[in-house]
């Protein structure tokens, strides 16, 4: 009304810079409720005989070339350990490599975090195993990142529950990847 110039650019500028954070927030709190309703969401899909090995080594390169299609600088060593003579479980497909796409992204995530500070020597490596144990079926995902802290160990399997900074993680991946395999397959899942 005064007719400064200066203070209404200033002023459009403000409204400018509260709209993109509206905007940047609304699609994260959309990415949360999408996350929300997929955790929430009961499986519709039938078992079947399936190979684990097949099926770990399917979902583990589809991770690792999903995100170097995102980061051409990402590289980590892929190393697999099958156990041939496992028999065929009977599981949802789509349940379980949802699980290990979540195990697989959240071991790619420590890698490379750990890759940013680590120096030239380290190699990231990522390494899926699978064996007979005590007549279950044992699946194990394991990398050389910075690992978990003590402190928060109990804590990864809650919803909302996330180390990684606003805007990369949900805390919804290893929720949803628990309520898979104990609840809807009646497995085990754990962290060392």
């Amino acid at each position: 009304k005064n007719g400064d110039k200066d203070e209404a650019i200033a002023i459009s500028e403000d409204i400018r810079q509260n709209l993109e954070k509206i905007r940047h927030h609304g699609k994260r709190a959309d990415f949360i409720v999408k996350g929300m309703l997929e955790h929430s969401r009961t499986s519709t899909g039938e078992r079947q005989a399936t190979n684990i090995n097949v099926l770990a080594d399917e979902f583990l390169k589809l991770s690792y070339h999903g995100l170097r299609a995102k980061d051409k600088s990402f590289n980590a060593d892929l190393v697999t350990n099958f156990d041939g003579s496992l028999p065929k479980v009977n599981i949802v497909q789509q349940d379980i490599g949802r699980v290990l796409i979540n195990l697989f992204g959240n071991a790619f995530y420590a890698v490379n975090q750990k890759a940013k500070t680590a120096g030239t020597d380290f190699k990231p490596t990522v390494e899926v195993s699978t064996e007979r144990q005590n007549g279950s079926i044992v699946v194990k995902v394991k990398d050389n990142g910075n690992g978990i802290p003590e402190n928060i160990k109990d804590k990864i399997m809650q919803p909302f529950f996330t180390t990684k900074p606003t805007g990369e993680g949900t805390g919804l991946g290893l929720s949803l990847s628990y309520d898979i395999v104990v609840k809807g397959q009646g497995g085990k899942i754990s962290a060392e």
